[in-house]
């Protein structure tokens, strides 16, 4: 299903510029963007992500991850095809590294009335945009996120961050929560390892915080390449920065796509990593794609309010209830209901 491209102006009579992420390619007539998902034909902008779905399953929000919104509650999770990262680390690379481009587009045809119908029916509270990169996919997104607020659906996106204020503006009335990957501090480390530049990450974890959207952020600690002291320590402190509230999960590695040669991020790097975000501040630090039990404790008087084993999540009444701690009184931020 070719559709009609959002976020785009003609150049001239031979090239169109896309202003859907933060790449903002130029696209000569007959040729494809970055992502290979978009097309100029006949002076317009085309997607080729529209209406095919390439994974949909049922998964607990935690999953995502998302430990401050809507705890313990299953989000409906769709994924067209595409991405407008090169990360040599992907760990969904089986589908995301798929294009129009190359000509190995594919996917169930799904209309997004189709997708809500099927969150409603699962029982969902929310639907994911998620496995590839919802920027590319974002008409598709829109159009569904739409449709699901109507239906009384949350939306989510997991993302890598790389969109324009103008694609944000766009969705920001639609959408309710990201979870925004910050994969390093380092402009060098985004051009090696994904193709990318680390400032439009930044800004978008911003601009989404100025939107009104709930925020978490995730950073796949990989050993020998992210997990210096002094890199962790210039995440934790932009984040604080911004805001000490804003959960931050550092996750687990394990070696996949073209980094076979790395081991396995080891639990004690992991705390080690939750420990320097405590001390710049942050509030809400979890380690994460490791076994065992993974609480959200109140800030303040360290009341366990909602515990975790893996991905199930048990939110305690009696402690905790509409974002405060009924412990001590404290606030803690999030969407619980």
């Amino acid at each position: 299903m070719i559709r009609k491209a959002m976020l785009w102006k003609k150049e001239n009579d031979h090239e169109v510029r896309c202003f859907l992420c933060s790449r903002m390619c130029l696209i000569p007539e007959g040729a494809f963007g970055h992502c290979g998902m978009r097309q100029c034909s006949s002076g317009e902008l085309f997607t080729y992500s529209y209406g095919k779905v390439v994974a949909s399953h049922v998964d607990p929000v935690e999953k995502k991850p998302l430990y401050h919104f809507l705890p313990g509650t299953a989000t409906y999770s769709v994924a067209a095809m595409g991405c407008n990262f090169r990360c040599v680390f992907c760990q969904n690379w089986g589908i995301s590294t798929i294009s129009a481009a190359k000509g190995d587009a594919e996917g169930t045809e799904m209309e997004p009335e189709n997708i809500v119908s099927e969150a409603l029916r699962c029982k969902t509270k929310s639907i994911s945009y998620t496995y590839t990169e919802p920027t590319v996919f974002f008409e598709y997104a829109y159009e569904t996120s739409r449709k699901a607020a109507e239906k009384g659906l949350r939306n989510i996106f997991v993302t890598n961050g790389y969109m324009t204020d103008r694609a944000i503006k766009e969705i920001s009335p639609f959408l309710d929560a990201a979870n925004i990957d910050l994969k390093f501090f380092s402009e060098n480390m985004y051009q090696k390892m994904c193709g990318a530049s680390l400032n439009p990450v930044l800004e978008t974890i911003v601009n989404m915080k100025n939107s009104g959207i709930w925020v978490e952020v995730t950073t796949l600690v990989i050993p020998g390449v992210n997990d210096s002291e002094e890199e962790l320590q210039s995440i934790a402190k932009f984040l604080s920065s911004l805001d000490a509230n804003i959960p931050w999960h550092v996750s687990a590695f394990h070696p996949d796509h073209k980094m076979l040669d790395v081991p396995h991020t080891s639990p004690e790097k992991l705390s080690w990593a939750k420990e320097i975000g405590e001390k710049e501040g942050l509030k809400y630090v979890y380690t994460g794609n490791l076994p065992g039990s993974v609480n959200t404790s109140c800030p303040e008087c360290g009341t366990v309010l909602v515990k975790r084993y893996g991905n199930d999540a048990e939110v305690s009444d009696k402690v905790f209830l509409n974002g405060k701690c009924l412990v001590c009184g404290a606030d803690i931020a999030g969407v619980w209901s």
